[in-house]
């Protein structure tokens, strides 16, 4: 019942990369892109997806980030040395590990996921702007 459903969440999560870091590759510096990026190397330096973008970056259990990240769409097997800021979704697949911080808007943990930081849940702007706008008014006081 959820195998199917996990298998297919990577299928569409891997389907739109553009550019791959193999196996042996290190790259130094940091990296703002857009589409699909493919870690199966090490990244020294923070991965960004460029503002306003539906980028979606997926490191595989060969692969390792020593940086932040901070990517709409986020697929994890691999480790994460730094801080995970996702608007959309985070897949945090059994051998991924993350030291630091995770923001997310939706997640999902297969078991043997690793978190040593804070797990913090933020709402996406349209999820927010609907929140604010069914609230009530505030009740006066009648004494006054």
């Amino acid at each position: 019942m959820f195998s199917s459903n996990t298998k297919k969440l990577k299928e569409i999560n891997t389907t739109n990369v553009s550019t791959i870091i193999g196996e042996g590759t290190v790259v130094q510096g940091d990296i703002v892109y857009t589409g699909g990026l493919h870690i199966d190397g090490r990244v020294v330096g923070n991965v960004s997806a460029e503002n306003g973008s539906t980028a979606t970056l997926t490191l595989s259990k060969l692969g390792a980030i020593h940086g932040n990240v901070n990517v709409p769409i986020v697929v994890l097997d691999g480790e994460v040395q730094g801080d995970v800021i996702a608007s959309e979704r985070v897949q945090m697949i059994a051998n991924s590990r993350v030291t630091g911080n995770v923001q997310y808007n939706l997640i999902e943990m297969e078991v043997g996921a690793e978190v040593n930081g804070q797990l913090v849940r933020q709402q996406d702007a349209a999820s927010n702007i609907t929140a604010i706008g069914l609230q009530e008014e505030p009740v006066q006081d009648e004494l006054s």
